[in-house]
């Protein structure tokens, strides 16, 4: 039976009476990477501080590894390790130096922390660059650095706030690289992020939360499954032809083998049919007899994350 690592029960946050987070109920499997997916602004960053002890909880609580988050905070933070989603570095010192602070923090032994430092580094590709100061670094070396001084210290449970934010590709598959590395030792691991592809990539789990509201959780398999086992369709219209584009969406949404049918951005249109593959044919056909336009630069894909994401969470940007 797996053991629970982390649990909250009507974790509440609010702000002049305004919930951010809202009465979250979660259970993460203890050695499990759990993901928080959501837009800006919904509340992911908040539950990690108050889950890290960083923020209190207006009401509810939670239990880290067994320890109640309002009773036994200073045990709790013995346990944590926490990545940030702003960069907390010391400009002045360099890589090594950075790292070392927080090992000493955590009393622990030089001659552990020397050869830990070194062989992290290592794998973050900074070992050359273990001497020079922080300062001359670029965002995303600094970012590296950062996930580095979350787990020096060999914390039980590790919180990454948005930790690729900002990274180029192949930074970015460094430290997820990093991550599953780090999750490999049965440590239980809080992710937030909006990236699709990171939250796929590395989550065992996913809750999905929007308005400081969990508004669906599973691992990433389940979630696609739930916006339905059908094969996406996307297509382009011509320039003459983007008028039509709405009474299209709306066209496409009347047949009964469509699922559901989008606009995405000016030109392109989606929708999902089951068996959409096969289908395919007779759709082209009903919009050639329809509208006499044709489904140009046709793409047919399976189901994505993003898709679900979009669909739980709606298509206007936040602030």
């Amino acid at each position: 039976m797996l053991e629970i690592g982390i649990q909250t029960i009507n974790l509440h946050k609010e702000y002049e009476n305004v919930p951010v987070v809202n009465n979250i109920n979660i259970k993460i499997n203890r050695g499990h990477l759990f993901g928080f997916l959501g837009p800006n602004g919904a509340g992911k960053s908040t539950t990690i501080k108050m889950l890290s002890t960083i923020l209190q909880p207006t009401n509810g609580t939670a239990e880290i590894l067994g320890y109640d988050l309002i009773k036994e905070r200073h045990k709790i933070r013995e346990l944590i390790g926490v990545c940030p989603q702003d960069l907390v570095l010391h400009e002045y010192l360099t890589a090594k130096e950075n790292i070392e602070l927080i090992a000493k923090m955590h009393n622990i032994p030089k001659a552990t922390y020397n050869e830990q430092i070194d062989e992290y580094l290592g794998k973050m590709n900074l070992l050359e660059k273990k001497n020079i100061l922080v300062k001359n670094f670029s965002g995303g070396m600094k970012r590296r650095i950062n996930v580095l001084m979350a787990v020096i210290h060999n914390p039980e449970v590790v919180f990454f706030d948005e930790p690729s934010a900002g990274l180029d590709p192949q930074s970015r598959r460094v430290v997820w690289d990093f991550i599953k590395d780090f999750e490999k030792q049965n440590k239980t691991i809080i992710l937030t992020t909006h990236n699709m592809e990171e939250a796929d990539d590395l989550s065992e789990e996913l809750a999905i939360i929007d308005h400081g509201n969990i508004i669906a959780t599973g691992t990433p398999q389940e979630l696609k499954g739930k916006r339905g086992n059908g094969d996406i369709i996307e297509f382009r219209l011509i320039q003459d032809e983007l008028e039509k584009r709405d009474k299209i969406v709306s066209f496409l949404n009347q047949i009964e083998d469509v699922i559901w049918a989008k606009p995405l951005g000016k030109e392109r249109i989606a929708f999902c049919s089951l068996d959409g593959l096969k289908k395919i044919s007779n759709f082209y056909d009903k919009m050639i007899t329809s509208f006499g336009s044709k489904m140009n630069d046709l793409v047919i894909r399976q189901n994505t994350l993003e898709d679900v994401f979009l669909d739980l969470t709606g298509t206007a940007l936040r602030n």
